[in-house]
């Protein structure tokens, strides 16, 4: 499992935004969840942790890897 902080993300509507990303990201087995109100994306697969953060980023909202 991968797992994202992910900042700016306000509403439902953001989440939608990041999941979508997400999944269209090579690799993604699945978009476990992501949650506004923890600032977190967890992910399933082996898709590169860059490309991850550059999808979500694209969405216009702040990405890194969460310990």
């Amino acid at each position: 499992m991968i797992k994202l902080k992910v900042s700016g993300m306000t509403c439902e509507h953001c989440e939608r935004a990041v999941t979508n990303a997400l999944a269209d990201v090579a690799g993604v087995d699945k978009v476990v969840t992501v949650s506004h109100k923890n600032d977190e994306a967890i992910i399933d697969g082996n898709a590169d942790t860059e490309a991850l953060l550059a999808a979500v980023r694209e969405e216009g909202f702040d990405a890194e890897l969460s310990p």
